[in-house]
């Protein structure tokens, strides 16, 4: 009995780790990305991953709060004004419930930075633990059929001035061409994501 309990733990500690990738909890590079709906830009409307009509998505976890995302924003708005925006689709999204994070500041943030894509908010936090994100930013490159063909860092240096690779303009050309990049996973560098703390009820004695 004791042997049987061990072989089963050991399966199922396989068969998790077989369904995440090298760096991301959740997901591996290949998997349907997750679906999310109703999330609100920050002029008001809402937004679904059904809704984009672009062959590539490029979803990436943000904030106002964290200096690594704020230092990315140039590079964010340079990729925005390089793409074929009827091919290629950017998504941000903010799931931090600080002040300076919630969807308030967000509007504020986009209209003084003139951001050219949606920002969103998702103050249940689910769109994040769906796609395993843990820092901001994180970037999501998702082709025409919204499976995963790369996740992590935009590029390989948080200094602008230093940086050698970019991954995510990479992974957008790769997609196109419905093919896999050459890095499809890499170490995303910033900011925790402020996850709130899911509290377990205690159990009450009859």
């Amino acid at each position: 009995m004791v042997r049987f309990f061990l072989l089963t733990v050991v399966a199922s500690t396989l068969v998790s780790a077989a369904v995440a990738g090298k760096y991301n909890p959740v997901l591996s590079v290949g998997d349907k990305a997750p679906a999310w709906q109703g999330l609100v830009n920050v002029d008001g409307s809402k937004h679904s991953l059904a809704d984009i009509k672009q062959p590539v998505v490029v979803l990436v976890f943000t904030c106002n709060s964290c200096p690594y995302a704020v230092d990315y924003e140039a590079r964010l708005k340079s990729l925005a004004a390089e793409i074929d925006q009827e091919k290629v689709a950017i998504v941000a999204v903010n799931v931090n419930k600080i002040e300076e994070d919630l969807p308030a500041a967000m509007k504020l943030r986009a209209k003084e930075q003139g951001f050219r894509f949606p920002y969103l908010f998702d103050g249940s936090q689910e769109i994040a633990r769906d796609y395993g994100a843990t820092y901001t930013p994180e970037f999501f490159v998702l082709d025409e059929n919204r499976k995963l063909v790369y996740m992590g860092a935009m590029d390989d240096s948080t200094d602008a001035s230093k940086v050698t690779k970019r991954y995510v303009n990479d992974a957008i050309a790769a997609a196109l061409q419905q093919k896999l990049p050459a890095v499809s996973e890499t170490v995303a560098i910033g900011c925790r994501i402020r996850f709130e703390r899911i509290r377990r009820r205690r159990k009450t004695s009859r």
